[in-house]
């Protein structure tokens, strides 16, 4: 019984299972890749939002992050 390829559907005859793993790696290979999407530079607020709150997790450790991240959104926002 002739064993297909998982993605293009090729006779693979009668290959062993290791090389039928690697002619469908190949074949998934080939495929075009999505780009990988593209990161956005941090704004000016996010950067100030970014020091506030590691200002803030110095002085209170224990603190939890809801908290912290709204006193360091409202001293943001203020700047």
């Amino acid at each position: 019984m002739p064993n297909y390829c998982p993605n293009c559907g090729e006779s693979l005859g009668g290959t062993t299972t290791g090389e039928m793993r690697k002619t469908s790696r190949r074949a998934y290979e080939d495929t075009s890749q999505e780009k990988k999407k593209k990161k956005r530079k941090p704004s000016a607020y996010n950067k100030r939002y970014a020091l506030a709150y590691k200002r803030l997790k110095k002085k209170h450790p224990r603190t939890s992050f809801a908290a912290l991240a709204k006193k360091a959104h409202k001293e943001a926002r203020r700047k």
